[in-house]
């Protein structure tokens, strides 16, 4: 019963007796739940500083990853060629820097004659409109064959954190590197 009372006391509860036999135990302490404006305050100021010391950071790694994302993009596009080539059993041509600067055609070549004829489908793609301050150059125009096999090329992307290839092998094999 001492070590009942001891603990009642200690977390401030009174005992209210509200007949025989019965105990009701009631908080004695009425202070208001919630925070105060000064603690708010303090809280805001510690966020502020940290987001001063965080952002400068963050902007530094901003064109870096632009470069990882638009080597990522004309990977995968390069690689959605070759399943495009082997699903319909025909050559898909990648045409880097066609129709202008920055921008590359996928043309899935049914007749095999490397130039778009009509009710042959190509899509255009601008690597600038995700990727702003991104360039890239290739050595040669990708070519993928119905078997998965490929003439190579390398597409170099580039922008102010650095460049970053686009490799494809002779077998197909699409990687960044």
């Amino acid at each position: 019963m001492v070590l009942l009372q001891t603990f009642l006391k200690a977390f401030r509860f009174v005992e209210l007796t509200q007949g025989p036999g019965m105990r009701v135990f009631q908080i004695t302490d009425k202070r208001e739940q919630g925070f105060t404006l000064m603690e708010m305050m303090v809280v805001i100021a510690a966020l502020a500083i940290m987001a001063a010391i965080a952002i400068p950071s963050f902007m530094s790694m901003l064109p870096g990853l632009r470069l990882n994302g638009a080597a990522r993009q004309v990977m995968t596009d390069l690689m959605a060629a070759r399943m495009k080539a082997v699903k319909e059993n025909n050559e898909v041509r990648v045409f880097f820097n066609s129709p202008g600067t920055n921008q590359y055609q996928i043309l899935d070549d049914d007749d095999n004659d490397g130039t778009a004829d009509t009710g042959e489908v190509f899509t255009t793609k601008n690597i600038q409109d995700e990727y702003h301050d991104v360039t890239f150059s290739a050595t040669t125009n990708p070519i993928f064959y119905p078997r998965g096999t490929a003439y190579g090329t390398t597409v170099t992307v580039t922008n102010t954190s650095g460049s970053r290839d686009v490799k494809v092998a002779i077998t197909g094999r699409v990687k960044i590197q």
